[in-house]
């Protein structure tokens, strides 16, 4: 954390309010829910424009079932974030929790020495 507040104060972080292109295929898009000004991103991808969901969506139950994470700013906004969501992504499978192991069983390792530390999204 103390080297990302040097970095504010060498102006090497900007800074985004709302919806925002960061570079061609990666955006970022204003969400809300969870706490105020919260910002999913959107990449895409060969298989289509994928969406990582961070604290918008916890875990897959919390979009799939419309159950908020109990810890919210605006449960309303929550909500309406599930359905901003699976917009932004090319299919609702294309959407990845922020917290849930269940992304390490819906999608592969790139290598059998990497199972369960990191997966292949394409």
């Amino acid at each position: 954390m103390v080297g990302i507040v040097r970095d504010v104060y060498r102006g090497r972080v900007r800074f985004h309010d709302g919806d925002a292109t960061l570079f061609p295929g990666i955006s970022l898009h204003l969400i809300g829910g969870h706490t105020l000004g919260l910002q999913v991103v959107r990449v895409a991808t060969r298989r289509g424009h994928v969406v990582l969901a961070s604290d918008a969506s916890h875990f897959y139950a919390n979009m799939e079932q419309v159950r908020p994470f109990p810890i919210v700013y605006s449960v309303a906004d929550m909500v309406e974030g599930y359905d901003r969501l699976r917009a932004l992504a090319e299919s609702p499978s294309h959407v990845i929790p922020g917290h849930d192991p269940l992304v390490m069983q819906r999608y592969p390792a790139p290598r059998k020495d990497l199972e369960g530390i990191v997966v292949r999204l394409d």
